[in-house]
């Protein structure tokens, strides 16, 4: 009997974040599958506090894509009430408020998403870099899928400067994605080709790495040798992690 092919690289991935504390790779998901606990630490409703929440969204949606469950929370100050409501305006999914966990679960991992040099929390940890409007009115206006991408494009874990230019280059983004998605999704259909879809998971896999998510669809939206309908798949795909609603435009007049 001929040995079986070995399963694509992707599917032998684990998602690894970086541990605040020690500075060291651990697994954000349990080695039995079992659930994890991704815990939002987001006292305030600023662009920053916005920022810990979403990259917690990506979290858990990179954890779901992988065949994780997830129980997300969200613990706060008073100004929970505008933080979410700016976390839906951005697509961020629903936390729960974040009720006493000192009982035991049964979860086999918890997450901590937290403010970079925030309180001291025990367990593994995520901080996210401080998010700087050039001006305390700069989100004024702003669509919040350009928003989301703009805090998208630098990683967590270094400083999001929310200039005029970063949003210039976000609203251009995302409308011509929007627009060529919607484009490709008239051609015949064509699976995500192996070789993308394992890069795409290699990046988000590796501490989340959105940027190298987005450098991997600026090289397919390029990329001469790739069908349109693999084009259209492979950015169907990655926004199952993104949350950018790239498939907006379809059947909107060309």
């Amino acid at each position: 009997m001929p040995a079986c092919a070995p399963p694509p690289a992707y599917a032998r991935l684990v998602l690894r974040i970086i541990d605040a504390r020690t500075g060291e790779p651990v697994d954000a998901a349990p080695a039995r599958r079992g659930l994890t606990r991704v815990e939002v630490h987001a006292p305030g409703s600023d662009t920053t506090n916005l920022r810990v929440l979403l990259v917690a969204d990506l979290l858990v949606r990179a954890l779901e894509i992988g065949g994780t469950p997830v129980w997300a929370l969200l613990t706060g100050g008073e100004q929970q009430a505008e933080l979410r409501a700016q976390a839906t305006a951005l697509g961020v999914r629903p936390f729960e408020d974040s009720p006493d966990v000192s009982a035991g679960l049964g979860e086999t991992q918890a997450v901590h998403v937290a403010v970079e040099g925030g309180a001291a929390i025990d367990g593994v940890r995520i901080d996210v870099a401080p998010a700087h409007p050039e001006d305390p009115g700069a989100r004024e206006g702003i669509d919040p899928g350009v928003l989301r991408l703009a805090l998208l494009a630098r990683h967590h874990s270094a400083p999001a400067r929310l200039e005029t230019a970063a949003f210039d280059e976000a609203r251009g983004t995302l409308a011509r994605w929007r627009g060529a998605v919607a484009d490709w999704a008239r051609r015949p259909s064509r699976p995500v080709p192996d070789e993308v879809r394992g890069r795409l998971r290699d990046a988000w896999e590796d501490d989340l790495d959105v940027p190298r998510v987005l450098d991997v669809l600026h090289g397919v939206e390029t990329d001469p040798e790739l069908p349109d309908g693999a084009r259209f798949e492979t950015y169907a795909y990655a926004d199952r992690l993104l949350g950018l609603d790239l498939t907006r435009d379809l059947g909107s007049p060309s």
